[in-house]
């Protein structure tokens, strides 16, 4: 324990060989000494004073310690010298006007709060505070006193409890704690001798029960003492007795694992069906620890194999779902429904391909599982094993799953692995003859923001470049979905998936239906990245709507007005966002000019609108780009175009040309050189 600063007449603090006056006391002396000294360090700094003289007043004169600690002080100071005494008078200030007092309060009639904590070093307290936060009392928590014949029946001493059990004044009838009798506490230990005598003694608390409904039956079952239960059976336990969760001793010596406990039970009459508060049996206990001896036991006793529980969980569910193939094969060896269903829908062999069991799926399999029964979403064992990414289930529900069957559902397994980047589980569907175009059903589909529809959209929106491309390479469409994947992968400013996107015939020029504008949408996720936006450029994009503007040299409106003004923005949403106005965004302007310069290159003869003109006066250095725009446009320029509007862009590398002039036209090179 740390030590605490204690206050003295004409001494600083405490310091090393303070700690060592006091390193011969006790844990409860010293803890004593910390609680005092914490008392003053509270104290110390309300000491009052003069406010009339303006100086501090006279120190409250010295007092004798505590005479509680009298005797240890003087203990203490009788084995050091004399540069070791601490100071003889010492000042002690209290957060109350009662000091901690050595008997503690009786809870009962104590009128506070009783808090409980552990020290640094484990030691478990108690202190007393009143309703103003005070200390009143701490302490160490007082050990609760257990009685002689608990004690006995702890230890196993026989002897010392069949005398106290002869003793007159001992009641084998009267609880330790609630519900808690001697032969709860000698099953609970398992001692068997101790119990004999208890049951010789007073047989009539056989079947009593704890305050959780436990007999001593079940205590001992729950506790694996196999002897104790033996010894209960032979003096009339009643195995059919439950606690208030409903489980029997039959249940408990299941979830144990023991088989001698459980034959021993069968052979007393245990009850093989009884279901717990949840509906479980012991038969689903015993299939939760693969022991198929246990379930063999249960089912010459009566046990049912397709009880299920209040989730409609049966035992052969509870096999496939935790992956026991021993007694799952022998479930289905007697008989029990391959194809039975949960409460959700979901069959075994869904959980089994859910939960990765591969040896288990084909078991399943091979005993005729129905691969084609959703569950309550609607997703088949293929789907939901695509999802997880086994790619062994998968090419195992392949050749089983119906492909008409997976359309009805209105999701492919393809959206699932592509969503959740499993690209092996992508490749072996891929190549299972999966349809790579397949798209989300409308509802589906509704449920996303976006309106995605297609497995390539979802693998392009994880930046998942391989599954890309192996998407593509199979022949999907990237051109489906309603917000196109390259106005995604433009967006998110990934290039590679840009090329691949473009080079299996994306759309450049598409538009969004529902935000529409005059120019290709996909401008709008490029134009912050000129790189990319000139790619686009080059392989197709138009430039020329770019100048399109209804307005002209004339004064444009502003874009964001009033309702009772008019309906402006409703307007140009109808005939669609000009380039100009969106250019003209905060966060767009400031690149202007390098946009505009971009877009000149790949023009004719156009004219500036008066806010594209706006843009390039705002900065000087942009004064070249506008006298880029004024007509006449250099013949080479004029003939570029004309040149690429006769011959398809693909085809330009071919041509009987120079390379400079190759280049030229391909937007690579400035000059004609070679």
């Amino acid at each position: 324990m740390a030590t605490a600063r204690l206050s003295h007449s004409g001494s600083a603090g405490v310091s090393f060989e303070d700690y060592s006056v006091y390193s011969n006391l006790s844990d409860d002396e010293l803890l004593q000494l910390a609680i005092e000294r914490s008392l003053t360090d509270t104290q110390c700094s309300n000491v009052n004073t003069d406010t009339t003289s303006g100086t501090s007043a006279a120190t409250t004169p010295p007092q004798q310690p505590n005479s509680s600690l009298d005797p240890a002080a003087r203990k203490a100071n009788s084995g050091n010298n004399s540069n070791n005494a601490p100071p003889a008078k010492t000042t002690a200030h209290y957060s109350s006007p009662n000091p901690p007092v050595e008997k503690p309060p009786d809870p009962k009639t104590f009128d506070g709060t009783v808090s409980c904590f552990m020290t640094g070093s484990g030691k478990r307290m108690v202190a007393y505070r009143r309703a103003d936060g005070s200390l009143v009392h701490i302490a160490p928590e007082p050990e609760e006193e257990e009685e002689p014949l608990f004690k006995a029946i702890r230890v196993g001493d026989a002897c010392r409890v069949k005398a106290l059990v002869m003793h007159p004044g001992t009641n084998l009838m009267l609880p330790s704690k609630p519900g808690w009798l001697a032969i709860h506490q000698a099953a609970w230990f398992g001692q068997e001798s101790c119990l004999r005598v208890l049951l010789s003694a007073q047989p009539g608390m056989i079947n009593k029960r704890t305050e959780r409904g436990e007999s001593a039956l079940l205590v001992a079952s729950n506790r694996n003492q196999l002897t104790c239960v033996q010894v209960l059976l032979e003096n009339g336990a009643d195995p059919s007795i439950t606690n208030y969760d409903k489980e029997t001793p039959l249940y408990k010596a299941c979830e144990k694992n023991s088989a001698a406990m459980v034959a021993l039970l069968l052979n007393n009459g245990a009850e093989a069906n009884t279901q717990c508060i949840q509906g479980y049996t012991a038969l689903q206990e015993a299939v939760v620890r693969n022991n198929v001896e246990i379930c063999e036991m249960l089912l010459k006793a009566g046990a049912k194999l397709n009880l299920c529980n209040m989730y409609g969980i049966s035992p052969l569910f509870t096999a496939a779902q935790c992956g026991q193939l021993d007694t799952l094969r022998f479930l289905l060896k007697h008989g029990a429904d391959v194809n039975s269903q949960a409460a959700d829908g979901a069959t075994a062999l869904y959980e089994a391909a859910k939960n990765g069991h591969e040896e288990v799926v084909e078991l399943l399999l091979s005993q005729n599982a129905d691969a084609n029964k959703p569950g309550k979403t609607g997703l088949l064992p293929l789907h939901i094993a695509a999802q997880k990414g086994s790619d062994s289930i998968v090419s195992m529900l392949i050749p089983v799953t119906s492909k008409a069957r997976v359309r009805r559902t209105g999701i492919s397994p393809l959206h699932l692995a592509a969503d959740r980047n499993r690209d092996d589980v992508l490749e072996i569907l891929i190549q299972g003859g999966f349809d790579v175009n397949a798209q989300l059903s409308e509802e589906r589909s509704k449920l996303y923001e976006d309106r995605r529809s297609t497995a390539l959209y979802f693998s392009v929106l994880n930046n998942n470049i391989d599954a890309v491309h192996m998407l593509l390479a199979a022949g999907a469409d990237p051109n489906l979905d309603m917000f196109k994947p390259l106005m995604v992968a433009t967006r998110q400013g990934c290039i590679q998936t840009v090329t691949l996107l473009v080079e299996h015939g994306a759309d450049i020029n598409a538009c969004i239906p529902t935000h529409p504008t005059t120019f290709p949408a996909v401008y709008m996720f490029s134009m912050k990245y000129l790189p990319m936006f000139k790619y686009l450029l080059d392989h197709g994009g138009h430039a020329l709507p770019c100048f399109d503007c209804v307005y002209g040299s004339g004064p444009h409106p502003r874009t964001k007005t009033s309702q009772p003004e008019g309906n402006l923005l409703e307007r140009q949403l109808r005939r669609g966002i000009q380039f100009c106005e969106m250019i003209s965004a905060p966060n767009i302007c400031r690149w202007a000019g390098p946009i505009i310069d971009v877009l000149l290159d790949y023009v004719g003869h156009v004219t500036l609108c008066s806010r594209l003109m706006e843009h390039l006066d705002s900065y000087s250095d942009w004064s070249v780009i506008r006298e880029k725009a004024v007509s006449p446009r250099p013949l080479l320029q004029l003939c570029r175009l004309q040149i690429l509007q006769l011959v398809h862009r693909r085809h330009v590398k071919g041509l009987p040309l120079p390379g400079g002039l190759i280049r030229f036209l391909r937007h690579q090179e400035g000059s004609l050189d070679n």
